[in-house]
C-alpha cells in the first residue's frame, strides 16, 4: 500500500453522499493504475460492518486533553472492496447509527472529540506500523488537522517526511471551533498556532489548506468557485493556487453498468429505447406515475445545497402550464422538505411521486428509467448524479455550476457537443425555462434519441482522474508499479 486514503466515508461501507462514492472507487483504479492504495474510515454502527468480517490489526489509545480514548484499527478480512478497508473502532465516539447524525437528522454534539480522537488513531497507527503508506490521501474537514499533525506536533515528528493531499470535497463545512477546545488537540509547536487560526478559530479546513503538500478539489470549475466564494477562505485559497488543482470525479463503471446493473427492471442491449421504455415502465408501477409524459426525476438530498426548495415552486409551474410532465423524486433531508414532496404526492396523484428515503437500487432503476434528471444545485463541486444519468441515458437538467458546467455542455452549442440543459440563475424562471425546453426536446424524437446516444457513449470513468492524482503523488517522490 503506497496511498492511504483517510475520509468519514467509503461506499459500501459507510456513504452519506458523493464523497462515499469517490472513496469507494478511486482507490480501486489507483491500484489498477500502479499506485496500490487502501482506505482508513471510523467504524459505525451500521449494517455493512456486521456482515463482513474483520480482525484486528492495532490496539492503542489516544489522549484528549486530561482523558484517553482507546481504539482498535481492523481490516476487512474479505478485501470485499477490491482494495484493503481499514476502520478506526473509536467505543463512545462513533458506534452510532448515523455518520454525521443520528437517525433523527440532528447532528452530534461531540464532532471536536470525534475526529480529533480519529484523526490521533490513524496517525498512532501510522507510527506503530511496519507497512506505512509513502502519503496519506486526506479529504475534508473532518481530516484537515492530519497534515499540521504531522509537521508541526512532536507525537508524529517520525512521520513529518510523509506527503500529504487534501481533497476539498465539499468547501460548505469548515469544522471550524472555538478556542476554547484547544486543549483536547496534541501538543503542537507554539509557532504554529496560526497555522490552526482564521477569523479567530481553529478551522480544519484552512489548516488543511495552509499545511497539505498538495490541494484538490473535485472539478476545475470549483475550484475557482471557492477562489471567489468560500464562506471566508477567499483569500487563503487564492494565496494557495500555485499548489491547488481541479480534478474531475470519475464514477465507477462496475457499480453502474446498465448492461449488468441487477437492479434494473431490464439491462441495456442494443435497443436503447427498449431499455429506457421497460425500466420507465418499472417507474410507473413503483411510483403510480402517468408514463405517458416525460419523467423528470431529482435525486438527492433535500437540503438548499441541492436546490430542492426551488422544485416545489417549479412542480407548480409546470403543473399549471401545458407542459405535459411527470415528476420523481428521491431523497430524505430537511423535515420541512420532506412534508412539502409529501403535499406535492397528494396535490398530484399520477403526475409526482416521492420516495423520502435513501435507496441505491431505486436510484439506479431511476436513472435508467427516466427521460431526464434535474439537478437545481446551489453548489455542485462535482456532481456524480449527472454522470450516472447520462451513462443511464438521462439527459440532465442542470444549473451552471461547478462539476456540473464541467461535464454537461447545453445542446444549444454548436458542434454537436451538448449533453443536457444548463440554466444560470438559481430562480424560478430561469428553471422553469429549462423545464420547457426539456419538454420540447422530448417531443422532437430524432434530436432527443440522437443527444442521449451521444451522451450514453462518454466515458467517466475514474482512470483519467487516477492518472492525474498519480502524476500529483510522482511530483511528491511516490514511485508506481
Amino acid at each position: 500500500m503506497k496511498v492511504l486514503h483517510v475520509s468519514t466515508e467509503c461506499y459500501p461501507a459507510a456513504k452519506a453522499g458523493g464523497l462515499g462514492d469517490v472513496v469507494g472507487a478511486l482507490p480501486r483504479y489507483l491500484s489498477a493504475a500502479g499506485a496500490p492504495a487502501g482506505v482508513a474510515i471510523p467504524r459505525y454502527r451500521l449494517p455493512w460492518f456486521d456482515e463482513h468480517p474483520f480482525h484486528t490489526i492495532y490496539k492503542g489509545a489516544v489522549r484528549l486533553h486530561n482523558y484517553y480514548v482507546p481504539f482498535t484499527v481492523q481490516q476487512d478480512s474479505s478485501n470485499a472492496l477490491g482494495f484493503p478497508l481499514f476502520v478506526v473502532d473509536i467505543p463512545g465516539k462513533f458506534d452510532r447509527p448515523g455518520i454525521y447524525a443520528d437517525p433523527g437528522g440532528y447532528a452530534y454534539e461531540d464532532d471536536v472529540e470525534r475526529y480529533l480522537s480519529f484523526q490521533q488513531a490513524v496517525l498512532q497507527w501510522m507510527l506503530n506500523s511496519p507497512g506505512r503508506p509513502a502519503l496519506l490521501h486526506c479529504y475534508d474537514h473532518h481530516t484537515g488537522l492530519i497534515p499540521f499533525m504531522l509537521k508541526h506536533c512532536p507525537a508524529y515528528k517520525a512521520l513529518s517526511w510523509m506527503p500529504t493531499v487534501f481533497t476539498i470535497h465539499s468547501g460548505v463545512y469548515h469544522g471550524a471551533f472555538g478556542w476554547d477546545k484547544m486543549y483536547l488537540l496534541p501538543a503542537f509547536e507554539p509557532e504554529a498556532r496560526g497555522l490552526l487560526d482564521w477569523s479567530n478559530r481553529i478551522n480544519p479546513l484552512a489548516t488543511a489548506i495552509k499545511c497539505a503538500w498538495r490541494v484538490t478539489t473535485v472539478s476545475p470549475t470549483y475550484l475557482k468557485e471557492l477562489q471567489q466564494r468560500s464562506n471566508g477562505l477567499e483569500p487563503l485559497l487564492q494565496h494557495e493556487q500555485h499548489k491547488s488543482l481541479g480534478i474531475l470525479n470519475g464514477i465507477d463503471t462496475q457499480a453502474w453498468n446498465p448492461a449488468a446493473d441487477s437492479y434494473l427492471a431490464a439491462p441495456l442491449g442494443k435497443d436503447i429505447a427498449a431499455f429506457k421504455q421497460a425500466n420507465k415502465e418499472a417507474l410507473g408501477r413503483h411510483f403510480r406515475l402517468d408514463m405517458e409524459r416525460p419523467l423528470v426525476s431529482f435525486i438527492g438530498r433535500l437540503a438548499a445545497e441541492k436546490g430542492a426548495d426551488l422544485i416545489p415552486g417549479l412542480v407548480h409551474r409546470m403543473m399549471h402550464s401545458e407542459a405535459e410532465v411527470a415528476f420523481a423524486a428521491l431523497g430524505a433531508g430537511e423535515p420541512g422538505l420532506e412534508n412539502t414532496f409529501r403535499q406535492l404526492s397528494h396535490q398530484y396523484p399520477g403526475r409526482f411521486a416521492a420516495a423520502l428515503e435513501y435507496n441505491e437500487g431505486l436510484a439506479h432503476l431511476l436513472y435508467a428509467g427516466s427521460d431526464f434528471l434535474l439537478m437545481p444545485s446551489r453548489v455542485e463541486p462535482c456532481g456524480l448524479n449527472q454522470l450516472y444519468a447520462m451513462r443511464y441515458g438521462a439527459i440532465p437538467i442542470v444549473r451552471s455550476v461547478g462539476g456540473l458546467k464541467d461535464t454537461v455542455p447545453d445542446i444549444g452549442e454548436p458542434n454537436d457537443v451538448g449533453r443536457g440543459i444548463r440554466f444560470e440563475q438559481f430562480n424560478l424562471d430561469d428553471g422553469a425555462h429549462a423545464l420547457y425546453r426539456a419538454v420540447q426536446l422530448y417531443h422532437n424524437p430524432a434530436i432527443f434519441e440522437q443527444v442521449r446516444r451521444r451522451i450514453m457513449q462518454l466515458d467517466f470513468s475514474w482512470e483519467k482522474a487516477a492518472a492525474e492524482y498519480i502524476e500529483i503523488y510522482k511530483e511528491m517522490g511516490i514511485t508506481t508499479n
